[in-house]
């Protein structure tokens, strides 16, 4: 068969299914590559896959010429679902190859599912399940690659994370939680074993400001478990949902003061006018250099 690829979202990041289906292809001797507009148009295609991860990415502008065309992801299935790869294609080897700038001695996938959050801005729960499931162990995915990015939602509230930590402990690679880690689980013990884990950075939320008093707590216990300063701890602050600009703010203050690095998120940053104090906010505050620098939002010009 002649199979063409097509990744609508761009070549920004790997897109997993698409890595995912080159491989069992190439597995069954098929001849696959990504889809050419000019060339693939003359002579058609056995089969094309488009993948769109966002809803909102514009769908792919140029014909498609193809014996069969499936199109598959969450910017093409959400709300309502979309096609799942059969087991036996889920569980094969990503074929790195089709991405060798990004790949390159780095290995991408999921340990574990679903989140039990169920916050309103999120669709991992209604896409993925309210339970935090494992669905693969490391050697899925990692073959050795120096560095590891995973894309879990939430692998702390997984009842097999204590297997799972070991295990990335044990591959001696450069983990990255890509998506964050929820610091409301976090315990003593979790914090031990990132710590014994190979980590640049580590990524939290603070997302809901009534969460403070219970929060609050788990960052500076975290902190002294660990040792890490403000250089390896990010925070998202999501701002612009359903908290005030002086909520923003303290939340923003209150990490600074007990050391970590807060990284401001705008909901729906398109819709904000230009010269909205919220986007002055995430100015500062993502520009390391004038948040330190600079002691209060007020002084920042």
């Amino acid at each position: 068969m002649k199979v063409r690829l097509i990744d609508v979202d761009g070549h920004n990041f790997p897109n997993l299914p698409l890595m995912k289906l080159s491989a069992w292809h190439k597995q069954n001797d098929d001849d696959v590559g990504w889809y050419e507009p000019l060339t693939d148009w003359m002579e058609p295609a056995d089969r094309v896959y488009m993948s769109k991860v966002f809803t909102f990415t514009p769908d792919y502008e140029h014909p498609v010429n193809a014996k069969k065309i499936i199109r598959g992801g969450t910017g093409y299935g959400y709300p309502n679902g979309g096609e799942c790869l059969p087991d036996e294609i889920e569980h094969i080897y990503p074929d790195y190859n089709i991405y060798p700038e990004l790949t390159k001695n780095t290995a991408y996938g999921f340990l574990t599912r679903g989140c039990p959050r169920g916050c309103d801005f999120c669709i991992v729960g209604s896409k993925e399940g309210s339970r935090s499931q494992k669905v693969a162990d490391l050697s899925e995915f990692w073959r050795g690659q120096k560095n590891i990015v995973l894309l879990d939602p939430n692998i702390t509230a997984c009842p097999d994370w204590k297997e799972l930590f070991q295990q990335l402990i044990d591959s001696g690679s450069w983990v990255d939680f890509s998506q964050g880690i929820d610091i409301r689980l976090m315990t003593e013990e979790k914090a031990e074993m990132l710590k014994r884990m190979k980590i640049k950075r580590v990524h939290f939320a603070w997302d809901n400001y009534g969460d403070k008093e219970m929060i609050v707590p788990k960052f500076k216990a975290f902190k002294e478990i660990t040792g890490w300063d403000k250089r390896k701890m990010s925070v998202f602050v999501l701002t612009n949902f359903n908290t005030t600009f002086e909520q923003d703010l303290e939340r923003v203050y209150t990490l600074r003061n007990i050391g970590f690095n807060p990284y401001v998120m705008i909901y729906n940053k398109q819709d904000l006018k230009r010269g909205n104090e919220l986007l002055r906010l995430q100015r500062w505050v993502n520009s390391r250099v004038a948040f330190w620098a600079v002691d209060r939002f007020e002084d920042y010009k």
